[in-house]
């Protein structure tokens, strides 16, 4: 494949990874890392585009979140500290573990998010108790429906905030926003809806994001010629997905999030186990 061509197909890819990445929280992500890797791109450099590429979805996505009102800005803040620390470490424990290993790290993670995505938690907003931690924070918030403004409480906020760590860890070591566990860990620990907890997601992955990448960079990791593509489709792609998710159906974004990510992990896990 010429330069001309694998450019054209790694942007395509790119815009998938971003209109996903921005519908879902995921941060896309764990879209383009298993594409450049089929595509034959060494998974450490494509680690490190993918992690130019989740700065951008989260400052395309982000935006327009917070002007609808979706964004929780107060919670993402919060978080960032937890996710931040995470990313460092995870991020030098990158240059330490073997690709193999990497591959099934990714792989494991993944399918434990698509189980997870799908045991929903009821929710019961009027009669479930406000965190006291959450509101001497001031943590709560509410969010746009058809109906008008829908108040939440956000509980255990301690828990969140260790699967925030954890979150970043493996953001920094997999080269991805870490969207799926952002999500699940706002969504069923901390019981924000799931509409919140992506688009919260989305506005705090790029911090996260730039944390990691930073080390990347240093390790010489990130690759102009293939960052510039893959973080231009990925922005085009995230604002397209902003604007889909305010129709989009909670049901209908679980089955998306857990299809795509339990496909990749498939993929992720057979490179483990036969290269």
């Amino acid at each position: 494949m010429n330069v001309l061509a694998f450019t054209a197909s790694v942007s395509v890819a790119a815009l998938a990874a971003g209109f996903l990445g921005a519908l879902t929280g995921l941060g896309g992500g764990v879209v383009i890392v298993p594409f450049l890797v089929f595509m034959g791109v060494d998974i450490k450099y494509a680690m490190g585009a993918s992690l130019v590429s989740v700065i951008a979805t989260s400052s395309g996505a982000a935006a327009s979140y917070v002007k609808e009102g979706y964004s929780n800005i107060r919670i993402g803040m919060f978080l960032e500290i937890a996710t931040t620390l995470g990313a460092l470490t995870g991020a030098y424990l990158a240059h330490l573990v073997p690709t193999k290993a990497l591959f099934v790290i990714f792989g494991v993670v993944l399918l434990f998010s698509a189980y997870l995505s799908l045991r929903t938690m009821p929710r019961q907003h009027g009669t479930e108790k406000p965190d006291p931690l959450a509101v001497r924070l001031r943590l709560d918030g509410a969010y746009p429906t058809p109906e008008g403004k829908q108040p939440y409480h956000v509980h255990r906020v301690p828990l969140g905030f260790s699967l925030m760590y954890l979150a970043g860890c493996m953001s920094g070591l997999l080269g991805i926003g870490s969207g799926a566990f952002k999500v699940l860990a706002m969504d069923q620990a901390m019981r924000i809806p799931f509409k919140v907890s992506t688009t919260t997601s989305n506005f705090m992955i790029g911090v996260t994001a730039a944390a990691s990448a930073g080390v990347y960079l240093h390790y010489g990791q990130i690759d102009p010629a293939l960052t510039m593509p893959v973080m231009l489709g990925v922005l085009i792609g995230s604002l397209l997905g902003a604007h889909v998710l305010m129709k989009a159906q909670t049901r209908m974004l679980r089955r998306i999030f857990s299809a795509v990510i339990l496909v990749l992990a498939l993929q992720m896990l057979y490179k483990g186990f036969t290269e």
